[in-house]
C-alpha cells in the first residue's frame, strides 16, 4: 500500500513530563523512515504516539497518494518483549527459565506462532530461522531468538506499516545481516518501515533519517547524507571526570578478596528434556582476570551464566566451584550473590519497574528484584556515589518505568557496581545505550579494571563493546567451547 505519514503538532506526556514536544513530520508515499537520537530522546514514545500505543495531541493522518485518509495495519515491535503461559498470565520470574519443571508452564515457540494463522507462516518461520526452534520453550530462548520470533509474528500478520523499535539488539552478527535482508525485501514489497536504531546500524537504503533531540526534531537527513555524521559520531570518546576517577579509586581503595579462583568448571553438562545446551565445559577463572564470552544466539552463554550467578540448579549436578567453595557443599545463594554484580537483558526485562531509581540501585545491594528492606544512610551514600560515577544522579527520585529504556539501562549498571563486587558479570551491558553512554560505560569499566583486582566476565555480541582490559575469550558453539585466546 502506498501510504503517507503526516504527524502534525504530536504532544506526549509520560509521567507528566513531555517527551515528544511538537513535532511535524512529513513521509512521502515513496520513503521509508529512520529515527534516531541519544537515550531519552524521545524515539520510542514517538513510535508509540504512531502505532496508537499512547496518548497523545496532535495529529497523525495515514494518507494515500491523492490525500485520501487511509487506515493501514500498523504493527510496532518494541524493544522488549512480553508473553503468556499456559495458565494465560505473564507472572514469570527471572530464574524460571532455568528450572525445567517450572518452564514446561511456559508456551512453546510452536504454540505461539500457531495463534497467528497466515499462509505466509512457513515462510516467515524459515526465512528466520525459527525451524529448529519450534518444540523449545519460549522462556528458554535467548534474547537474540526471542527478537526473532517477535519478528516473525509480526509478519505473519501481514502489516502495512512496519515499525521496528531497535530490532538489531540483542541480535549475533548473523542475525543482525539476516534482519537488514528482510527489511530490505519488506520494503521491495510494499511494506512501508520505520526504523528506530543507533545512526551506525541504520542501513543505507532509508530514505530519510531523523535526528530527535530532548523531544524535539534536531535535524534530518537524506539518502546517502549520513556515513559523514556516522563516522564522526564513532570517532567520540567519552572520558571520565577527575571527579568519576576519584571516586572509583575512593570505592576500591585498600579492597581486597580472600580467595585466587573465582571459577572453576570441569566437565559440565547441561541439559533440558534431553537436548544438550553445554557439553562437557573446562573453565577456571582466576581472580582480577577479565574474560569475554562470545557465540552466536542460542550458543549457551546465558546457561552459562546462570550456573556461576547461582540461578541455575543444575549447578548441583555438576562439578563447580564458586569462589573456592564447590556448589551443593552448604553454602547459601545469597553467599554465592554477595560476590557477584550482575546485569542482562534478560534480569532488566524481569526487574520490578514499579520502584524508583534509588530503590532499584539498593536492591543490587541486597541481590534481590525489588526492593524489600531499607537501606541504611551509609548504604544511601554508596548509591548516590555510584548515580554520581554513572552520571545519572538527577534521576533518583524518579520511578524506573518513567525512564527511556536506555536510562533503565544505566541504573541496573549502578546496580551491578553498587556493592563494587568481586566478579562483575555484564551480560550485554551497553544494550539500549546510545553512543556516548556506551563510551562513557567501558571508560567507567577500564578504570575500575586499572585500580582493582576485580574480575569481568563480558559479554557482547559488537566487537565494539568489549573493553580493552579483556585478556581471555572463551567462545561458545551449540554448547561446545572453542579454543580460548589469552
Amino acid at each position: 500500500m502506498k501510504m503517507q505519514l503526516e504527524c502534525t503538532n504530536v504532544f506526549v506526556q509520560v509521567g507528566g513530563k513531555p517527551v515528544i514536544k511538537h513535532i511535524n513530520l512529513h513521509v512521502n508515499t515513496v520513503e521509508n523512515l529512520a529515527i534516531t537520537g541519544e537515550s531519552g530522546s524521545g524515539k520510542s514514545s514517538l513510535a508509540k504516539a504512531i502505532s496508537q500505543k499512547i496518548f497523545f495531541r496532535g495529529e497523525i493522518s495515514f494518507l494515500s497518494e491523492h490525500g485520501q485518509k487511509l487506515s493501514p495495519r500498523v504493527i510496532l515491535i518494541e524493544q522488549q518483549h512480553a508473553f503468556k503461559n499456559n495458565s494465560n498470565v505473564s507472572n514469570f520470574y527471572y530464574q524460571q527459565r532455568f528450572n525445567s519443571c517450572d518452564a514446561d508452564d511456559a508456551l512453546r515457540v510452536e504454540d505461539e506462532l500457531k495463534k497467528m494463522q497466515s499462509s505466509s507462516n512457513n515462510e516467515w518461520i524459515n526465512l528466520l530461522g525459527l525451524k529448529t526452534l519450534l518444540h523449545k520453550p519460549m522462556i528458554q530462548l535467548s534474547n537474540g531468538e526471542n527478537k526473532r520470533l517477535q519478528f516473525a509474528k509480526a509478519l505473519i500478520q501481514e502489516p502495512e506499516l512496519l515499525i521496528l523499535d531497535s530490532p538489531f539488539i540483542g541480535l549475533d552478527i548473523a542475525g543482525r545481516e539476516l534482519l537488514k535482508d528482510v527489511i530490505l525485501q519488506l520494503i521491495d514489497r510494499g511494506t512501508k518501515i520505520i526504523l528506530i536504531a543507533p545512526l551506525d546500524e541504520i542501513p543505507d537504503y532509508f530514505d530519510k533519517t531523523v535526528v530527535l533531540r530532548n523531544g524535539k526534531i534536531d535535524r534530518i537527513y537524506r539518502k546517502g547524507e549520513i556515513e559523514l555524521p556516522r563516522q564522526r559520531l564513532n570517532r567520540e570518546e567519552d572520558k571520565l571526570s577527575e571527579d568519576q576517577i576519584n571516586r572509583i579509586k575512593d570505592i576500591y581503595t585498600q579492597q581486597t578478596f580472600p580467595f585466587n579462583e573465582v571459577v572453576c568448571m570441569k566437565d559440565v553438562n547441561i541439559s533440558y528434556n534431553g537436548r544438550s545446551i553445554l557439553s562437557n565445559i573446562n573453565l577456571t577463572i582466576k581472580k582480577g582476570e577479565r574474560w569475554a564470552v562470545a557465540g552466536p544466539n542460542g550458543a549457551g552463554k546465558s546457561t552459562l551464566l546462570s550456573l556461576i550467578t547461582a540461578d541455575n540448579p543444575q549447578a548441583y549436578a555438576n562439578d563447580i566451584w564458586l569462589f573456592e567453595r564447590k556448589r551443593g557443599s552448604g553454602e547459601s545463594i545469597w553467599e554465592i550473590k554477595k560476590n557477584i554484580g550482575y546485569v542482562s537483558p534478560e534480569l532488566h526485562l524481569y526487574f520490578d519497574k514499579s520502584i524508583s531509581v534509588i530503590d532499584t540501585v539498593a536492591s543490587g545491594l541486597f541481590d534481590t528484584i525489588g526492593l524489600f528492606r531499607k537501606p541504611t544512610n551509609c548504604q544511601i551514600e554508596k548509591i548516590n556515589n555510584w548515580l554520581k560515577v554513572i552520571g545519572i544522579e538527577e534521576l533518583r527520585t524518579s520511578m524506573l518505568n518513567q525512564l527511556s529504556l536506555g536510562q533503565q539501562r544505566l541504573v541496573m549498571l549502578a546496580r551491578a557496581l553498587v556493592k563494587a563486587p568481586p566478579l562483575l558479570i555484564l551480560d550485554e551491558p551497553c544494550q539500549g545505550l546510545d553512543t556516548k553512554q556506551t563510551n562513557g560505560f567501558k571508560s567507567l569499566i577500564e578504570a575500575i579494571c586499572l585500580v582493582s583486582d576485580t574480575t569481568l566476565i563480558y559479554v557482547s555480541h559488537y566487537t565494539n563493546d568489549i573493553p580493552q582490559s579483556i585478556q581471555k575469550r572463551l567462545n561458545l558453539m551449540k554448547g561446545h567451547a572453542l579454543q580460548d585466546i589469552s
